[in-house]
């Protein structure tokens, strides 16, 4: 499961902050961190979830790739 500290790391991966659980208004940069803006923090968790979910579906394809002699794709 895709977390929040999760998409703020993958924004800044020296940012340090406290949240609780993944409710965006209550981040508290700590630190020194530039604020990440809320938008962009949902807009990276919404893609890491999209990619989450979407695994099982590249596993297969590249399974069937690898049958056929086809070359992968980098997320493959």
């Amino acid at each position: 499961m895709i977390t929040m500290i999760q998409a703020i790391q993958k924004i800044n991966p020296k940012a340090e902050c406290n949240i609780d659980g993944n409710d965006l208004s209550t981040i508290e940069w700590k630190d020194g961190t530039t604020p990440i803006s809320a938008e962009d923090i949902q807009a990276k968790y919404d893609e890491l979830v999209e990619k989450e979910n979407n695994l099982p579906n590249l596993k297969a394809s590249a399974k069937a790739k690898l049958i056929a002699g086809e070359a992968l794709t980098e997320d493959e």
